[in-house]
């Protein structure tokens, strides 16, 4: 089943690839691999702010984590010229949580990004994964996520 067949099951429309917000670039393509710049949460109503353990939980965190996710597919998209079928695989996650100094649960936060992942690519979607806390995100966002993404 193609990516776009297994995103449509999901109910999930890829939007446009986000535009930076920095002086950077969305993603870098070196060899096989796409390098993608960090992905902040958000979605149609705008940025998903606060901190876990303060203003969001487990559960809000995941969904965040997981819209994440769905634009560093949209990166993906956009780096191979909107053709899902020359992606790979997921290489590698780097999640980092906006959270309060006593939460533990960062792994089941950017779970949301992973669970999405290997249900829109099967297998292919299980990566190598880093789970981090951090003091404060760009923008007040709740989660980041960059990842790295092997192509054909």
């Amino acid at each position: 089943m193609s990516i776009e067949a297994r995103l449509a099951e999901l109910g999930v429309t890829l939007p446009e690839a986000p535009a930076p917000a920095a002086n950077y670039v969305p993603f870098t393509i070196v060899g096989n691999l796409v390098h993608v710049s960090g992905q902040v949460s958000q979605n149609e109503a705008g940025l998903i702010k606060g901190k876990l353990g303060a203003d969001l939980d487990v559960e809000q965190g995941a969904e965040a984590a997981r819209r994440c996710a769905i634009s560093l597919l949209a990166q993906v998209r956009a780096a191979v010229g909107g053709d899902l079928s020359r992606l790979v695989r997921a290489v590698k996650l780097v999640g980092f949580v906006n959270s309060t100094p006593d939460f533990v649960d960062q792994p089941k936060v950017i779970n949301g990004a992973s669970d999405f992942l290997v249900a829109a690519l099967g297998d292919a979607g299980r990566h190598a994964r880093s789970a981090v806390s951090a003091a404060s995100l760009p923008l007040g966002v709740a989660v980041e996520i960059e990842g790295i993404f092997e192509i054909r």
